[in-house]
């Protein structure tokens, strides 16, 4: 269907929404089909839920342990590097550097922890499948902070505040054995990041004046956002991949972008990722799942690496991207216009020739690469109502 609808003259047929149901309004120069995917980009916030596998999950003790441990460097081994060293908030909880430097450098971008809890796989690999276990491997990297499980078990044991803390917490003192308690900081770490979300954004406010027929309202977004939505949702074809209220599939797909980490080596992506989930002790297969029906683990139980995970890396969520950069899993696109010009101008002689063949080369105008970036920065919240705020 490809007539235009305009204001309040047309209504998009089936779309009920709300308790009211009041069905939504088509805005000027988006057909039916478009207002379908813009609506699929909410609501937001969306409702909390708890994780299963973490059985501190949502518990206000635990959280206000894991901001405590999240900003104590004592959990790396020199005691220097703290996990809020390299995730700022004004900066979406990344670290504004092309791949992430701990006690060393690494060969990844740092992700940014807002709305992480929604997450089915962690890191730009999706090597982990829960939040804890994600928490738990900057914790023994040596690149990173450089510990093991006994380091992390005794700075707990030997400061009488996180002894107390982990005691509120987990119902007991901290035991002898070290694992069992560098994963309970885990999940209290875990249990932080959960409430860690993006506010409402300009985009929020479009798309829910949309769906509630609000002209008036829906006018208030700028035409050149406005355009470059239109660009995502058609020309673009943005949203196979960064779809619903988070923007992302969640899933790894190959987008042409360099994975040579330096000279003689390679970064498998996805590939390498798949292998190292599955031999996790920590994963939602493992013992320290706190899910007794180990629901939760369904997903790990029957993935497998395939050739064409060869390269492929997670789709990050667009919110708050404008404050994230730089992009991309190796830092290598400084800004978002170099984002959108790499998709206009893709490469496809870099793509996997056994791989799924959405891409192909936008070949944006100048206009269009204006527009479709100024829609990007509309989903980035006002500093006022930005990443640094509480889900809960």
């Amino acid at each position: 269907m490809n007539r235009r609808y305009s204001g309040l003259a047309a209504l998009v047929a089936g779309l009920v929404v709300g308790a009211t149901g009041a069905e939504p309004v088509a805005g000027p120069s988006f057909t039916a089909p478009e207002v379908r995917a813009i609506l699929a980009h909410g609501p937001w916030p969306p409702p909390w839920q708890s994780d299963p596998s973490n059985r501190v999950s949502g518990q206000p003790a635990s959280i206000a342990f894991g901001e405590r441990l999240f900003n104590d460097p004592r959990l790396s081994r020199p005691g220097t590097i703290a996990c809020a060293s390299c995730h700022l908030p004004p900066r979406s909880f990344t670290d504004g550097l092309p791949r992430a430097h701990g006690l060393a450098a690494t060969d990844r971008n740092t992700l940014g922890l807002a709305n992480v809890r929604r997450q089915r796989w962690f890191g730009w690999d999706g090597a982990n499948d829960n939040l804890w276990a994600q928490s738990l491997r900057p914790l023994l990297d040596p690149r990173e902070m450089g510990g093991d499980l006994a380091h992390v078990a005794a700075v707990v044991r030997a400061d009488a505040d996180l002894r107390e803390r982990y005691r509120e917490s987990f119902g007991a003192p901290p035991s002898a054995a070290d694992e069992p308690v560098a994963v309970d900081v885990a999940k209290a770490l875990a249990a932080y990041q959960e409430t860690l979300a993006t506010g409402r954004t300009p985009f929020d406010e479009f798309r829910d004046a949309l769906a509630r027929g609000d002209d008036r309202g829906a006018a208030r977004y700028p035409a050149p956002a406005r355009r470059g939505l239109a660009l995502f949702v058609g020309k673009g074809r943005c949203n196979v991949c960064h779809l619903g209220p988070d923007f992302t599939n969640g899933e790894f797909h190959d987008i042409g972008i360099p994975f040579f980490a330096g000279p003689g080596r390679v970064d498998a992506g996805r590939h390498e990722g798949v292998r190292r989930v599955r031999a996790s002790r920590y994963n939602l297969l493992g013992p320290f799942n706190d899910d007794s029906t180990r629901q939760t683990a369904t997903a790990t139980r029957h993935v497998a690496a395939e050739h064409r995970n060869f390269g492929e890396f997670r789709v990050p969520s667009l919110r708050d991207v404008a404050r994230t950069a730089p992009y991309m899993h190796n830092g290598s696109l400084a800004t978002l216009r170099d984002v959108v010009r790499h998709y206009s101008e893709l490469d496809e002689e870099r793509l996997h020739a056994d791989g799924e063949q959405i891409l192909r080369p936008l070949r944006l105008t100048d206009a269009e690469i204006d527009d479709l970036v100024a829609f990007l920065e509309s989903l980035s919240a006002s500093q006022a109502n930005s990443s640094t705020s509480r889900s809960r």
